[in-house]
């Protein structure tokens, strides 16, 4: 196994949503806020890895792999936590957007190196400003997710439900990107 430090660094993102889940759910008054402090660090791993990747010519093919592996499971365990808080209501369909757009793009992504096209659904602009988006929202949603109301709670709703959209939007790019390749004859 390549155990290259960008490699360590997606390894430790996989490995911190377990972790993330048993903090959240500690009786302790800080417990949110912690959690959500793990699943900064898991979002700004994200960046590092691939920083440290390009910079320093350490990519590989488990990198490659597995970097956007470690971004859905951390992003989903979240929103999982996110909706099964009560009052989550309003949370259910960006979560549902999101990880129903995950497994559409992932499916499509996997599909579209099937038949050798798999450059056409590269990662977009889009893409990139729906997870900032998304991480953010994430985040302080779940500082606030023991109280459930504010002004924090809202910002983190609005700033979820605006991910949801750049989630739809990207996922219309990639389908977009893709559809020749549908239209082929089999």
């Amino acid at each position: 196994m390549n155990t290259s430090l960008p490699n360590a660094i997606t390894l430790l993102r996989i490995l911190l949503a377990p972790v993330l889940v048993a903090v959240y759910y500690l009786p302790f008054a800080w417990s949110h806020i912690f959690a959500a402090l793990i699943f900064i660090v898991a979002g700004a791993s994200d960046w590092l890895d691939g920083y440290l990747a390009r910079a320093y010519s350490l990519t590989s093919r488990l990198g490659a792999f597995l970097d956007p592996v470690a971004d859905k499971i951390i992003v989903a365990v979240a929103l999982v936590l996110l909706v099964g808080q009560p009052g989550s209501h309003l949370i259910v369909i960006p979560a549902m957007v999101i990880i129903v757009r995950e497994i559409i793009v992932s499916g499509l992504r996997e599909w579209m190196a099937e038949v050798g096209s798999r450059a056409s659904v590269a990662v977009s602009y889009i893409g990139k400003c729906k997870t900032a988006f998304q991480m953010m929202a994430i985040a302080v949603l779940i500082i606030c997710s023991k109280a459930n109301s504010g002004w924090l709670f809202l910002l983190g709703n609005a700033l979820l439900y605006l991910s949801a959209l750049l989630t739809l939007w990207s996922m219309m790019l990639y389908l977009k990107a893709a559809w020749p390749e549908f239209e082929r004859p089999s």
